[in-house]
């Protein structure tokens, strides 16, 4: 198991290809861990660090689980030795992408990063704050998403740093690769999604709700 990064002791990540998914994970699921494999297996990377936000400065803070909640799902779901959680953002204090990406690359400056995001995030980009920077600060890896490739590839990020783009033939070689660089590529596609298990955990009965129910079905006459 890797040690989970840690701002005062960035030594021991020197050398490492090491990529980053951010996100809410709300909760952490078979998705996020099968498009980490793939991006370690296709980029070349030693790791990918699963940087569970705060509070994502885009999303509501109503129906977002506890910060340490969803630390915890993340940890159930990565199930694997080189994807580490990490809540290190709290650490960092820092909210917006642009700036996480400055302080870690400052923090451990041996260590290779590539941002990894999905083709839906690609497509919407330019709501971020300064996203601009984020090209420019490290490489970015870009997977496919249904429905939002297409409009993702024809957007204003994609257009605005279309001579950075490297060819999906050559991905192994974007860690390392002086920014802003940035790769799409195709993987095989997982269906599960954040926002389908919190749809579903809210149409589950809750299980105290159900008992009390029964006692009170059992009580009638």
């Amino acid at each position: 198991m890797l040690t989970p990064p840690n701002p005062r002791h960035g030594r021991i990540w020197d050398g490492c290809r090491v990529g980053l998914l951010g996100g809410s994970f709300n909760p952490a699921h078979d998705g996020h861990r099968h498009i980490s494999l793939e991006a370690m297996k296709r980029l070349g990377l030693d790791a990918v660090w699963w940087l569970v936000s705060p509070q994502n400065p885009l999303k509501p803070s109503a129906g977002m689980a506890p910060f340490a909640e969803r630390i915890d799902s993340a940890r159930r779901a990565a199930r694997h030795p080189r994807i580490v959680v990490t809540g290190i953002e709290t650490e960092l204090d820092t909210r917006y992408t642009a700036d996480t990406l400055r302080a870690l690359t400052a923090r451990f400056p041996r260590t290779e990063f590539v941002w990894l995001m999905g083709a839906d995030n690609l497509a919407q980009i330019r709501h971020w704050q300064r996203w601009t920077k984020i090209f420019e600060t490290v490489p970015v890896a870009v997977y496919d998403r249904p429905t939002y490739s297409l409009r993702a590839l024809s957007g204003l990020a994609a257009q605005r740093f279309a001579r950075a783009r490297i060819d999906q033939d050559h991905t192994r070689a974007l860690a390392g690769t002086a920014a802003p660089a940035w790769v799409f590529f195709l993987a095989k596609r997982h269906p599960a999604s954040a926002t389908a298990l919190r749809a579903a955990r809210q149409l589950r009965p809750d299980p105290a709700d159900a008992a009390a129910h029964q006692r009170r079905a059992a009580a009638q006459p």
